[in-house]
């Protein structure tokens, strides 16, 4: 059954005349006449009387005519969320991120991005950064905005550079070293140092690894956490010190202290992750259009 067929009788149903239908849809009424005849054939009953005065419904064209309009609204609301997924202004997308590394750019761009398009759904997932990879390998996610994965992840995830933060020495504001502006790497060294725990974010250890080894030192690690808001409470309590990119002054607040630390020169970098082989839709593309926007004007 032919979908342009359901619109005709609609038409002719509603209007309860050939010549008026004709009208409406600038179809010729012999052109018209065919269509409706052909689905009474194909449906294999009379829908309509014809009658020198217009046509009457018969109790089949009744019922027809009130499950044509379900199926036809139906069928051009369903049309026209397809077309609005091909503009992505519509559907749904799951987005990985790591909130604190990514707090200068996520919120004001889904605030943008929301605003321009209320119509998709979007829904963020807090995740390490093994199961932000793990989520853009499967299809759970079709984004991740997150530090730079680790090289072993380059072949099948690609990713995007948005913005680079120094690190920098988080300290309590009770810290004796607070004190000071700027932080030598080897005084900043010798502290019981507080870390993201090494299974779920080995990129943190592999990059601290790297500091201290060039510097003929090892880091001292007495705490582990789950999450950066435990290593925040750790810091503020005295249980030791961290490196982390400056960023974090948005999310702690003077809650601690942020010191420049001398004599290293690594950078934590936040971008856009996605799956070589995945399939990003517009809107998410539009997702990476704002934040890119963001990026570039963040302080």
């Amino acid at each position: 059954m032919e979908l342009r067929h359901l619109r005709t009788f609609l038409t002719v149903a509603e209007a309860l005349s050939f010549n008026k239908a004709s009208q409406k849809l600038r179809i010729a009424q012999p052109a018209l006449s065919r269509q409706v005849q052909a689905l009474e054939e194909e449906i294999g009953v009379d829908l309509l009387k014809r009658t020198p005065r217009g046509v009457t419904l018969t109790a089949e064209g009744k019922l027809l005519l009130e499950e044509a309009r379900d199926l036809v609204r139906r069928a051009d609301e369903t049309l026209k969320k397809v077309q609005a997924l091909a503009r992505g202004e519509y559907g749904e997308l799951h987005i990985g991120y790591a909130p604190n590394a990514t707090v200068e750019i996520v919120p004001p761009a889904l605030a943008a991005f929301q605003k321009a398009n209320p119509e998709v759904k979007v829904l963020l997932h807090d995740m390490t950064g093994a199961e932000i990879i793990d989520g853009l390998r499967n299809g759970g996610l079709q984004l991740a905005v997150t530090p730079r994965p680790a090289a072993e992840y380059q072949p099948d995830v690609e990713f995007e550079l948005l913005k680079s933060y120094p690190l920098c020495a988080v300290l309590s504001a009770s810290h004796a070293l607070a004190r000071l502006k700027t932080i030598p790497f080897e005084m900043f060294a010798v502290e019981p140092l507080v870390m993201l725990n090494r299974k779920n974010y080995p990129d943190a250890h592999s990059m601290l690894e790297r500091i201290f080894r060039s510097s003929g030192l090892k880091p001292r690690i007495v705490l582990e956490c789950d999450r950066s808001s435990s290593v925040i409470t750790a810091i503020e309590s005295g249980r030791g010190v961290t490196l982390y990119p400056s960023v974090l002054k948005l999310v702690a607040g003077d809650r601690l202290r942020y010191r420049t630390v001398t004599g290293i020169t690594e950078v934590l970098s936040v971008g856009i992750a996605r799956a070589r082989n995945g399939d990003v839709t517009p809107a998410g593309e539009k997702f990476c259009a704002i934040q890119r926007k963001v990026a570039k004007g963040a302080q």
